[in-house]
C-alpha cells in the first residue's frame, strides 16, 4: 500500500511553490507569451528569486546541485508548476533541459559534467535534445537513420532531424545517431553530446506546430559535423539504453505537469459554470455540465493516483514501464478531455485568447503524440500484462 500522504516538509514547500505563482508567475503570463528583452529579465529575477528560496533544480539530487527531495515529492511540487507553462523555466526545471540534466548526471563523464552539466543546471546555458527524425517513424527509435561514423579520435555526424525542442537560443545538443549499424537494432545507437557552434550544425527552420511559430521545436541537419569521441555520452551503443532512462521519467514530468493543467482548467470551469447564466440559469444548474464537472474530478483524480503511484515505484528503484505507459496515454487523453469541456463551458470567450485555455487546448493536443504515442503506451502496456498471463501468473496491481 502507498501512502500519499504529505509530510510537513512537502506541504511546507507545495505552499512556497503556490505562493510563488501567485504572486510572480499568474500576474507576469503575459509579458512571458510575448518573449523579448523584458520577459528574459524578469525570467532572470524569477530564477534568482527560486535559488535564493532553495527551490533550484527540484528534479535533481543534491550532488548535482538539485533539491535532492525524490521523485515522488517532486510530483506534488511539478503539479503546481504545471499550472502554467512558464514556471518550470524559473524553477529550472524545464523540459529538455531537466531530461538532459538527468542523462549528464547519471552517464556523463567528469570533463562532460564540468563542461555542460554545471552550467545547465546552473541556468547559465540552454540545450536541446535531437531524436526524431521525419522520415521514420519517432514510435520506433530503431529505424532512426542518423549516422555518426568514427574518424580517428573524432565522430563525423551526418542526418536529418526535427522536432528538436529548444534547439534556438541552445549550447549544445544531445544527439540520437546510429554509431554501429551492424549490430543488433538495440545496440546500433549513441548519444553524442553536439555544440551548437560546431560547423556543420544547420538549423533549417522552426516547426510550426497547432498555431506557435516562435521556434520551440527546430529542423535541423548535420552535415559532416566533427566532434571528439570524448563527448560519447556513456559507452558507444548505449544510446538506446540512455534514451529509456531519459524518457521514462520524462514521461512522468509531462504528466505531473498535466495534472497542474487539467486542475487550472476545471477551476476555470466551475468559476465559469457559477457565474455565467442562459436560460434563467446558471449554467452550473444545468445537467450536461453538472456531468461534465463530475467526470472531470473523477478523471482528474484517477490520473492523479496513478502518477502518484509510478513516481512512488520509480522512487523505489522498482520497474514502472507498464506505471509509466499507462499514465501517458490516460494523463493525456485527461488533459485533452477536461481542457475540452473548459472550453464548451467558457463559450467563444473559452476559444479566444482572453483565457488561457486556447493554448492548454493547442499543447493538451501535441501530449498525445510526443514521447511516444498513445497507441505505443497501449502496446506496451497490453504486451506486458499478456506476457506475465502467459508465464501462468496473473497480473498484480500494487
Amino acid at each position: 500500500m502507498v501512502d500519499f500522504s504529505l509530510s510537513p516538509e512537502i506541504k511546507e514547500l507545495r505552499r512556497k511553490t503556490t505562493d510563488f505563482m501567485e504572486e510572480h508567475i499568474y500576474p507576469n503570463e503575459s509579458i512571458f507569451h510575448e518573449g523579448g528583452a523584458e520577459a528574459g529579465e524578469l525570467m532572470k529575477e524569477l530564477q534568482a528569486k527560486t535559488k535564493a528560496m532553495g527551490m533550484w533544480a527540484p528534479h535533481l539530487p543534491a550532488e548535482a546541485d538539485g533539491m535532492d527531495i525524490g521523485f515522488l515529492a517532486y510530483a506534488y511540487i511539478n503539479e503546481i508548476l504545471g499550472r502554467s507553462p512558464y514556471a518550470p523555466r524559473a524553477f529550472g526545471a524545464q523540459a529538455p533541459d531537466s531530461g538532459n540534466a538527468e542523462i549528464l548526471h547519471q552517464f556523463g563523464t567528469p570533463e562532460q559534467k564540468e563542461r555542460w552539466l554545471k552550467p545547465l543546471v546552473a541556468g547559465e546555458i540552454r540545450s536541446c535534445f535531437s531524436m526524431t527524425e521525419p522520415e521514420v517513424s519517432g514510435a520506433d527509435p530503431t529505424g532512426l537513420r542518423t549516422r555518426a561514423v568514427r574518424d580517428g579520435d573524432e565522430w563525423v555526424i551526418d542526418g536529418h532531424k526535427w522536432f528538436t525542442s529548444g534547439a534556438i537560443g541552445a549550447s549544445f545538443a544531445i544527439v540520437m545517431c546510429v554509431s554501429d549499424p551492424d549490430a543488433e537494432p538495440h545496440s546500433r545507437m549513441s548519444q553524442i553530446i553536439v555544440p551548437t557552434d560546431t560547423p556543420g550544425f544547420e538549423i533549417v527552420r522552426p516547426v510550426p506546430v497547432m498555431g506557435e511559430t516562435r521556434g520551440a521545436h527546430c529542423e535541423i541537419r548535420y552535415t559532416d559535423c566533427r566532434v571528439p569521441v570524448t563527448n560519447t555520452l556513456g559507452e558507444p551503443g548505449d544510446g538506446f539504453r540512455i534514451a529509456q532512462k531519459r524518457l521514462g521519467p520524462g514521461r512522468i514530468h509531462h504528466c505531473m505537469r498535466w495534472l497542474g493543467q487539467s486542475q487550472r482548467a476545471f477551476e476555470l470551469m466551475c468559476r465559469r459554470a457559477l457565474s455565467r447564466e442562459a436560460f434563467g440559469s446558471t449554467l452550473a444548474e444545468k445537467q450536461t455540465i453538472q456531468n461534465w464537472i463530475a467526470d472531470s474530478a473523477a478523471e482528474i483524480q484517477a490520473a492523479r493516483l496513478l502518477t502518484m503511484h509510478a513516481a512512488h515505484k520509480v522512487d523505489q528503484g522498482s520497474e514502472a514501464r507498464v506505471e509509466i505507459s499507462i499514465i501517458k496515454f490516460w494523463g493525456a487523453k485527461v488533459l485533452h478531455d477536461v481542457i475540452d469541456r473548459a472550453i464548451q463551458v467558457h463559450g467563444a470567450l473559452g476559444v479566444s485568447g482572453d483565457t488561457p485555455l486556447e493554448s492548454m487546448y493547442r499543447e493538451a493536443r501535441a501530449a498525445r503524440i510526443y514521447d511516444g504515442p498513445d497507441e505505443v503506451h497501449r502496446m506496451v502496456v497490453a504486451r506486458r500484462i499478456l506476457r506475465v498471463f502467459k508465464d501462468g501468473a496473473t497480473w498484480d496491481f500494487e
